[in-house]
C-alpha cells in the first residue's frame, strides 16, 4: 500500500469509526434538536470517510469486511459514547484536530487538497457545536460541570496520538499540537473545567490505533457495524 493510501486509510477509518459511534445516538439524544445535530454530524463525516476510503481501495470492503486489526483509525474516535458529555468531550478534542488538519491540507497541492477545502466548512461547525455544548455543560449545574470533568479527564489521555505524523500527509505536526492545545485549553477555561495533566508527566500514554491495535469496546462495536453486510455477502437494495 502506497503512503497516501495508507494516509487516506488512517482519515477514512477515523470519519468512519466516529460516525457510527454518533449514529448511536439515533432515538437517544436528550433533546430532539441534538438528535438532529448529532445525526448531521454523523452524515458528514460519513461521506468524507467514502471519499477517503475510495482513495485506498474499494469503500464497502474496507469498511465491512476487515478484521480489527487492520483498522488505523485512532482511539479516541472508537471510544463508546458514555453519557451526553463524554460525547461532547470527545467530539471537541476530535473536531479541533480535524478542523487544523484539514485547514493546513486544503493549502497543499497533495491529493487529500480538495476534500479537505470541502469538509472545513463541515468541520468547523462540528468544532463549533461541541465548543458550544461544552460552555453549556461545564458552566451549567453541578452535576453537568462533575460530568463534563469526568469525561475530558477520562478522554484526554487518548488524544496525544491525534498527532503522530501519518506519512504522505504535508502537515506541521508540531503547529496542529500547539494550536490544538492552546485552543481546548481557552474553551475549557472558559467553561470552568480543569486541563488535565500534559503529555510531559506520562497523561498521553495511550494510542496504538494507527498501529492496529484498539481498545475493548471497538471489537464489539465493529461486529455491530458490519453484522449486516456479512449476514448477506453481495446482497443490494
Amino acid at each position: 500500500m502506497t503512503d497516501t493510501a495508507a494516509a487516506a486509510l488512517a482519515l477514512g477509518d477515523d470519519a468512519l469509526v466516529l460516525s457510527h459511534r454518533l449514529g448511536e445516538w439515533a432515538g437517544h439524544a436528550p433533546v430532539l434538536e441534538e438528535e438532529v445535530a448529532l445525526a448531521n454530524i454523523a452524515l458528514d463525516l460519513l461521506g468524507q470517510a467514502r471519499v477517503l476510503l475510495s482513495m485506498a481501495g474499494d469503500e464497502d470492503e474496507l469498511a465491512y469486511l476487515r478484521e480489527e486489526r487492520a483498522f488505523r483509525n485512532t482511539q479516541l474516535v472508537e471510544q463508546p459514547n458514555g453519557d451526553f458529555a463524554h460525547t461532547i468531550a470527545r467530539q471537541l478534542f476530535f473536531s479541533t484536530y480535524q478542523l487544523l488538519l484539514h485547514t493546513q491540507l486544503a493549502a497543499t497541492d497533495s491529493p487529500f487538497a480538495p476534500l479537505a477545502a470541502k469538509a472545513v466548512k463541515e468541520v468547523a461547525y462540528h468544532q463549533d457545536h461541541a465548543e458550544q455544548w461544552t460552555l453549556r455543560l461545564g458552566d451549567g449545574t453541578d452535576e453537568s460541570h462533575a460530568r463534563m470533568q469526568r469525561a475530558v479527564d477520562a478522554l484526554w489521555r487518548f488524544t496525544g496520538e491525534l498527532f503522530q505524523p501519518v506519512p504522505a500527509l504535508p502537515v506541521d505536526w508540531q503547529k496542529i499540537q500547539e494550536t490544538w492545545t492552546a485552543r481546548v485549553t481557552d474553551v475549557l477555561g472558559r467553561a470552568g473545567l480543569a486541563v488535565p495533566a500534559g503529555p510531559q508527566t506520562g497523561a498521553w500514554s495511550a494510542g496504538a490505533g494507527r498501529q492496529g491495535l484498539h481498545t475493548e469496546s471497538f471489537g464489539r462495536m465493529l461486529a455491530e457495524m458490519q453484522h449486516l453486510h456479512r449476514s448477506h455477502p453481495g446482497a443490494s437494495w
